[in-house]
């Protein structure tokens, strides 16, 4: 479905991709000091912006970035290849498969286990040999320009760490245990500060299933 305004859509991503940009640069060239407690909230925003990179590539894959195909798919493709460098035809593929099959064993983000054995399924699922050699050599390009040190805690660790955010509150809390409802989910308590913070509004999950024309910035608002 198209978006309603394909300007704004377009500019939230972007606002997005440079804020994650602007954060990194930064990031990668500090000369910090452990002891310093600004090191670890600095640690936590670079993990909120990387999982605002994969919540727009998600955008992207609803049609909801633009209305315009091609400049849609080009977001969609940039933001999830500068996340950890996935395909976004794949994990259209695989997205859509969730919402056409939730809950189900052709669910590919549902497994009926604990935490660790369905995030386990669930990274399996989206990670493939040729993301994790693009992923090394990216690593190793990097570190001829950058510290070590700086690249493991704010260019690997967040990302990993956005993976359990994003697997926490977008998939494990909403799709775990029983619902009453076609969409096999439940919804964060309307608390908007923590609905972003947590995961972008994510936490209202059913109504995103229920409407998943809305974009992430606008979601908010089919919360009652």
């Amino acid at each position: 479905m198209k978006t309603e305004s394909t300007h704004t859509g377009i500019f939230v991503a972007i606002l997005v991709i440079l804020c994650w940009f602007t954060s990194l640069s930064y990031l990668l060239q500090w000369d910090f000091n452990w002891r310093n407690p600004l090191v670890y909230f600095m640690l936590l925003l670079q993990m909120h912006l990387y999982t605002g990179l994969f919540i727009t590539a998600h955008d992207a894959m609803h049609g909801t970035v633009s209305s315009n195909k091609a400049s849609n798919n080009f977001i969609g493709y940039i933001t999830v290849f500068l996340y950890a460098g996935f395909f976004y035809n794949r994990l259209y593929a695989k997205h859509h498969q969730h919402h056409r099959h939730v809950h189900t064993g052709d669910d590919p983000d549902y497994a009926p286990h604990g935490f660790w054995k369905w995030y386990l399924r669930f990274m399996m699922n989206y990670v493939t040999i040729i993301q994790l050699v693009i992923m090394a050599v990216a690593y190793n390009v990097l570190n001829i320009w950058f510290d070590e040190r700086n690249l493991l805690l704010f260019w690997v660790l967040p990302s990993l760490l956005s993976t359990f955010q994003l697997f926490y509150f977008g998939t494990y809390l909403p799709h775990k245990g029983e619902h009453d409802n076609e969409y096999h989910a439940s919804s964060l308590q309307k608390n908007h500060l923590l609905a972003f913070f947590s995961c972008y509004f994510f936490g209202y999950h059913l109504e995103h299933h229920q409407k998943p024309q809305v974009p992430w910035w606008m979601l908010y608002k089919q919360k009652n």
